[in-house]
């Protein structure tokens, strides 16, 4: 059901107008509730009322369990006997509790060398994948340059080549770079520049900022900015939901990434957690390792922790275009 507005209405009966708009407004927004699963006469209701808030309740127990209950389990198990977790895995510190694991996982494993090799590994490809992603989303999306289409198109196709494809490739590549002569093998820098080339970064980012008011871009122009100012000054500080996003995104890949830092990290000294753990599975006690595990998990539940708010929240876009 909807309410018209007659065109014709007089001037010289602005009251009667006024409550027809918002007669119309009541009605467009009963007609936008009762377009769903419950109307608003099903809530009224004393049994739907209570089953949705009893769904709802289920529901989110049962997200939160899935969620939280493994990384609660590995976290308890951490410092629990090794007997223990494999006589009753689920009891809660049937014998007390063993830091002794903690600290053997750090001293005698040496964890503490293969986590600081995966932050280097990590802060390497998030630094270049942002660059990559935010210069060619700003060259594609402001700029606009008059083949961009085509770049997009060749960008958006990559998407469609399996990554197992490009392994022989990428490792030749590496292994014989152009321009440079010597390997990359054993280098960070085969973690690192292979990160950037991440064509669904370039099109989150391109999309974010088409989405910008060109307005701020045209006033910015007009008092003096530059490409780079612009990009800089403008366009980065409101790009902040977009670059959390993508900050995710990437030190997560990159702290999970087991294959490729597996083929081109050879030596020991230099590899991450996610290469080495699996390696010392078979010789290392499950207490320790467990305990291995749960500190390899600190730093990503810390970056989500972190940037959730930025993950969540929408474009903050106000304070870009207000005055």
């Amino acid at each position: 059901m909807t309410t018209t507005i007659p065109a014709d209405l007089p001037l010289q009966e602005p009251v009667q107008a006024e409550r027809i708009r918002r007669r119309a407004r009541r009605v467009g927004a009963r007609d936008a509730e009762d377009r769903g699963i419950l109307g608003i006469a099903d809530r009224r209701r004393t049994g739907v009322r209570t089953g949705s808030a009893v769904i709802n309740v289920l529901l989110g127990a049962a997200l939160v369990i899935t969620g939280l209950l493994p990384l609660l389990w590995l976290a308890k198990s951490a410092i629990t006997p090794t007997q223990d977790t494999l006589l009753t895995p689920l009891r809660l510190f049937p014998n007390g509790i063993a830091w002794s694991n903690l600290d053997r996982a750090w001293n005698d494993v040496h964890i503490q060398n293969f986590f600081w090799n995966t932050i280097v590994m990590a802060a390497g490809s998030w630094a270049v994948q942002m660059v990559v992603a935010t210069t060619a989303g700003y060259a594609l999306a402001v700029l606009r340059p008059a083949y961009g289409r085509i770049l997009t198109g060749l960008v958006l196709a990559t998407l469609f080549v399996p990554a197992v494809v490009l392994l022989v490739p990428l490792y030749l590549t590496v292994l014989h770079p152009p321009l440079i002569g010597h390997s990359l093998i054993n280098t960070f820098w085969a973690v690192w520049l292979p990160a950037g080339a991440s064509a669904f970064n370039v099109l989150l980012v391109m999309r974010f900022f088409e989405s910008l008011p060109r307005e701020v871009f045209e006033a910015a122009r007009t008092d003096g900015a530059g490409t780079f100012r612009l990009f800089w000054s403008v366009v980065l500080p409101m790009s902040k939901p977009i670059l959390g996003v993508v900050s995710i995104f990437a030190i997560n890949a990159a702290w999970a990434d087991f294959l490729w830092p597996n083929l081109v990290l050879t030596d020991i000294a230099i590899q991450p957690l996610s290469v080495r753990l699996p390696q010392i599975q078979s010789s290392t006690d499950l207490g320790v390792y467990l305990a291995s595990l749960t500190i390899a998990t600190v730093i990503p539940v810390a970056i989500f922790l972190l940037f959730q708010r930025t993950f969540l929240s929408g474009a903050g876009l106000g304070g870009a275009v207000k005055g």
